[in-house]
């Protein structure tokens, strides 16, 4: 195998893993209740969500970091953008499972009636971090990486195409469930981002298992490690 191909196999496999976000949202069920601080009872749940969560910040950098070498001779400036863009998006994460353990923490302390205004407030900026993290910023990158891979080739033109159409409709959805006129576990939320969860997860099968098509920029980056 070479290098070009190792890279693909490799940015394919971290695409797969942000897959294992799927029952994030159930897994966390449990804190988004008002009176989860007043009560008693395991957290793993939560612990559980978080770590999940923290695996799709890491992989999703990882992504883009195996991604770069390649994409960046289509355009340096669109690759840089999508470095970017999922450095921001790992973190927007980041922040939304400190708010979550810190929830945990809360209860755990025995704050009682005291700390479920603090309790709500933290939950409240998950979600917000949530919405950013996992919905509009990968719309942004659906847009960015997409562009690379449809002008260079470098996959069949219908993968990115499924992302260009996803991108709008995930940021509708997402703006909807900001200004409160959805919820965001509902199913029309899950049914806006089912096309920018097939253009991920069909990149990253196509990528393990075919590769990347012939190109030139392939033919430029056969010392890419």
């Amino acid at each position: 195998m070479d290098s070009l191909r190792k890279t693909a196999v490799v940015a394919g496999t971290f695409y797969l893993i942000t897959f294992v976000s799927i029952p994030i949202l159930a897994l966390y069920g449990p804190v988004r209740d008002r009176n989860y601080i007043l009560g008693s009872g395991p957290d793993t749940a939560v612990f559980v969500g978080g770590l999940l969560e923290s695996i799709v910040a890491i992989a999703g950098i990882g992504t883009a970091v195996a991604l770069y070498p390649v994409v960046k001779r289509q355009h340096e400036g669109v690759a840089l953008g999508f470095v970017s863009a999922r450095v921001l998006e790992a973190a927007s994460n980041g922040v939304g499972v400190a708010a979550l353990l810190a929830v945990v923490t809360l209860r755990r302390t025995g704050t009682g009636a005291d700390g479920v205004v603090t309790g709500q407030a933290l939950v409240a900026l998950h979600d917000q971090a949530f919405l950013l993290g996992q919905s509009l910023i990968p719309a942004l990158n659906a847009v960015l990486l997409g562009y690379l891979l449809y002008k260079s080739r470098l996959v069949p033109r219908a993968l990115p195409l499924l992302g260009f159409a996803g991108a709008p409709l995930l940021i509708v959805s997402t703006t909807l469930t900001m200004l409160g006129l959805k919820e965001m576990s509902s199913a029309w939320s899950a049914l806006a981002a089912l096309p920018i969860a097939l253009w991920e997860f069909s990149l990253g099968v196509w990528l393990i298992v075919k590769g990347f098509n012939p190109s030139p920029l392939t033919t430029g980056t056969a010392g890419v490690t």
